[in-house]
């Protein structure tokens, strides 16, 4: 305690230099906070609007193989899970952590009006979900549950086609056989367009999709649910999976995907594994009943977890980089430290002091700056954060990666401690040849020392 109470007090003597020092870590400590704040912000929130956009991060689906009326013709996939509560049940029953679970019937066509068309990807679901109506940011008109055959577009299909709340359009689709077929539905509801992607979506109630396409009664083409902790998501599957393979072997009509086998044919893209499993170009894939596919989040989209692993990656060398630069000057201040307390070196030596206690003034003294400055520039970076937060951004090309048309920025507590244990270590290193030279000096020596 008494080396930290000296090194405390040593800061305080030529506040014009440390403060110097002080600003230089903090100007670079608030610079890769920033930068990792905000690139983790930004692929979070494409991650969050692809998650959206298909109700969760473990998907369920039910695929029935379908052979083909006449010889030469295409074997086709049948996307139906009749049962709407089994996969439901099975969560349940495995005590999977999960924020909110959706089940919606997917559907792709284009929608007619006075001789215009656009295409549309319609997603059946319940309109009540608490998470999807948050997620809404209607122009105008909003969700009518008694409207039949309502309809929910974006702004930019309302504005190519030129229709308005209350319009009736004609949508025309498939089956879920692959039928041809239109139905009449009424404009309800017009979305803010946020992104490419965003401006095909669609959404209309689960019953309603239902009908157009045929499905069976009580079924629909996806599962979904969003875990608490995303990074559970390759566990959550395989759990899943391994349930429905116990009911596979009481029941031939029910089959499921081999994740174990995905990962092993295919180590980086474990979706194309699964995709493998059920390619009805391969006649020995063939099954009876329905087969169920387990995917997450990460395997039909890999690179959103390396475009993370990247990003911090990048920002620790960003920082190593910038306080490899200021330890320079670190290293050489205590150099000029040391020549200027020589002859009061002298004295605490002479007093009693070891030579590790001095060693330790001279260590202490230099980590407790660069922590003084690395927190200075946290704070600074957090107050930039939050000010860049407030203001909103209207470029379309970023509205992927921002969240309601603003950035967000995201810091992680172990990315924070890690960079200070970095800045502790290279900051001991700086002074250590000073420290050195300072616990090796006589007391003698240090006290005819002249400057």
């Amino acid at each position: 305690m008494k080396t930290v109470s000296l090194a405390l007090r040593n800061l305080t003597r030529n506040k014009r230099r440390n403060a110097i020092l002080a600003v230089a870590i903090a100007f670079g400590f608030f610079v890769v906070t920033a930068i990792d704040g905000l690139t983790t912000g930004m692929v979070g929130n494409l991650e969050n609007q692809i998650t959206q956009l298909i109700g969760g991060n473990v998907i369920t689906q039910g695929l029935e193989w379908l052979n083909p009326e006449t010889p030469g013709g295409k074997v086709k996939l049948v996307n139906i899970v009749r049962d709407r509560d089994y996969v439901k049940n099975i969560v349940d029953e495995l005590n999977i952590k999960y924020d909110y679970y959706s089940c919606y019937t997917m559907s792709s066509g284009n929608i007619i009006f006075n001789g215009k068309k656009s295409v549309l990807q319609l997603y059946g679901r319940d309109l009540e979900e608490k998470q999807l109506r948050e997620s809404f940011q209607f122009v105008s008109g909003g969700v009518d549950p008694n409207v039949e055959n309502g309809l929910i577009i974006s702004e930019k299909v309302a504005e190519s086609l030129n229709v308005q709340i209350g319009d009736e359009v004609i949508y025309s689709t498939y089956t879920v056989y692959g039928q041809n077929t239109f139905a009449d539905m009424v404009i309800t509801g017009i979305l803010k367009s946020n992104s490419f992607i965003n401006t095909m979506q669609a959404y209309a109630d689960i019953e309603d999709v239902n009908k157009i396409i045929e499905m069976p009664e009580g079924g629909y083409s996806m599962f979904s649910i969003y875990l608490r902790d995303k990074d559970q998501q390759t566990k959550a599957a395989m759990m899943i999976e391994d349930r429905i393979r116990k009911d596979q072997e009481k029941n031939p009509e029910i089959n499921v995907t081999d994740r174990r086998l995905a990962m092993k044919t295919n180590p980086t893209n474990v979706g194309k594994g699964l995709e493998k499993q059920i390619d009805t170009r391969k006649p020995e894939n063939e099954w009876k009943g329905v087969k169920y596919g387990v995917e997450t989040l990460y395997d039909e989209i890999p690179q959103i977890k390396t475009v993370l692993n990247i990003v911090h990656i990048i920002t620790t060398v960003i920082l190593i980089v910038i306080l490899l630069i200021v330890m320079v000057g670190v290293s050489n201040t205590y150099r000029m430290v040391l020549y200027e307390r020589i002859r009061e070196i002298g004295t605490m030596r002479a007093l009693g002091m070891t030579g590790k206690d001095t060693r330790r003034v001279f260590t202490n003294e230099a980590v407790i700056l660069c922590v003084i400055g690395a927190f200075a520039g946290l704070i600074f970076a957090i107050i930039a954060m939050a000010i860049v937060h407030c203001i909103p951004i209207a470029n379309e090309s970023l509205a992927f990666f921002l969240q309601k048309g603003h950035f967000t920025f995201k810091l992680s507590a172990l990315s924070i401690i890690l960079q200070y244990i970095i800045l502790i270590v290279l900051t001991t290193f700086a002074v250590r040849g000073s420290a050195k030279q300072a616990a090796r000096m006589s007391p003698a020596e240090a006290l005819r020392t002249v400057k």
